[in-house]
């Protein structure tokens, strides 16, 4: 009887651990995927390049600026992207935080530019983006910048 609640026992912990380790490793390729696709929104507009944004985000993206401003669709946001050169741009301290088929990166996003009237843009800001799998895709589902004190 022991050593079968022994065998019980190990045959539960072996489950147990195989499960937590494929949860790591699930989570490891979460992080993965959304830092892949943080960089390729960090490209765009390094590139000045709104189309390489526009795969990223869900047709229903949420986005609130550092101003207040709030964006309610993939469109605006796009539109938006689109009326600001950058001259420099970088993220700084990247993390992903994976839950499922959900994960928030945060991250410092310093950039330099002018907007579509010319006024030039200096940002240092703190971003919180959440992200969505979906039918095997990673999106964009909301965005949040708050500005640093210089």
């Amino acid at each position: 009887m022991k050593t079968t609640r022994n065998w019980l026992w190990g045959a539960f912990a072996s489950v147990v651990l195989a499960s937590t380790a494929w949860a790591q490793a699930a989570d490891s390729s979460t992080e993965k995927a959304v830092t892949a696709a943080e960089q390729q929104w960090l490209k765009s507009q390094q590139t000045n390049n709104p189309d390489l944004m526009a795969p990223l985000l869900a047709d229903n993206f949420v986005q609130t600026d550092s101003t207040g401003k709030v964006t309610t669709t993939k469109a605006a946001a796009l539109a938006d992207a689109k009326t600001t050169k950058w001259s420099s741009v970088d993220y700084l301290d990247l993390k992903v935080y994976a839950f499922g088929d959900t994960a928030v990166a945060i991250g410092n996003f310093k950039g330099k530019g002018v907007n579509d009237s010319g006024k030039a843009i200096d940002e240092n800001v703190r971003f919180t983006d959440v992200w969505m799998k979906a039918n095997g895709k990673w999106h964009c589902i909301a965005s949040q910048d708050g500005t640093i004190p210089k």
